[in-house]
């Protein structure tokens, strides 16, 4: 008999849809059963989204924009329903340079892309997440919160500033419950693991949410055969 997988049926949300690891985790997810709607700040780069999940739902936001995200949320139920899974896949890199090299400009990209997009995606699709019956959050975070550089500070406080994002959640769905978790997964780079990742991503809903919530992660490349 084949096992249905769990995430069959749900609706997840994925932020970030268009970068190789969004594609991989959507790809996972339509395969699996799941509802995937897919949101970018680009409708024509959404585009590509289609040729890995053909059925997903595409939707093009400002996510650094809070009254944008809460109009997104809105739309997604009146015309998806509530969603089962936020995953979180917005983000990007700068830095080097030293400390001396941790500019203003960059501190602000990433505090916009990594933790104001964050910030905004939890809040307006909290309640949704609240009321699934298996609700989940996910994000990448990076080992550089736990051995900070100096030459990527701004990156790595920034990651760290989402990673206690999510625990604060993480502690909100427990406090409201079992049904709903917020996991982390960190990478030392996720260029080669966004297939792993998918996977993880995708068996979330497998795991019973308490035992999952406020998880913390590490993805690595397997070790070559000898």
């Amino acid at each position: 008999m084949v096992v249905r997988p769990a995430v069959a049926g749900r609706t997840v949300l994925i932020a970030g849809a268009t970068s190789a690891a969004g594609l991989a985790v959507a790809s996972s997810l339509a395969d699996a059963g799941a509802r995937v709607v897919a949101v970018g700040s680009n409708l024509a780069r959404l585009q590509s989204v289609l040729t890995v999940a053909p059925e997903a739902v595409l939707y093009e936001c400002d996510l650094t924009s809070f009254e944008a995200v809460t109009a997104l949320a809105a739309q997604v139920s009146l015309s998806q329903g509530p969603i089962d899974g936020l995953i979180h896949l917005v983000g990007g890199w700068r830095g080097g340079g030293g400390l001396a090299g941790q500019t203003d400009e960059d501190w602000a990209f990433l505090h916009a892309h990594v933790v104001t997009t964050l910030r905004n995606t939890t809040r307006a699709f909290n309640a949704d997440l609240l009321a699934s019956s298996a609700g989940r959050l996910a994000i990448v975070s990076s080992v550089s919160v736990d051995r900070p550089l100096a030459g990527g500070a701004n990156y790595a406080a920034a990651k760290s500033a989402a990673e206690t994002w999510v625990r604060a959640v993480g502690q909100g769905f427990a406090k409201a419950g079992d049904t709903a978790a917020a996991v982390i997964f960190v990478v030392r780079s996720l260029g080669g693991l966004e297939t792993e990742l998918a996977i993880r991503v995708t068996r979330l809903w497998d795991e019973a949410a308490a035992s999952v919530n406020n998880s913390r992660a590490v993805l690595a490349p397997e070790s070559p055969e000898t």
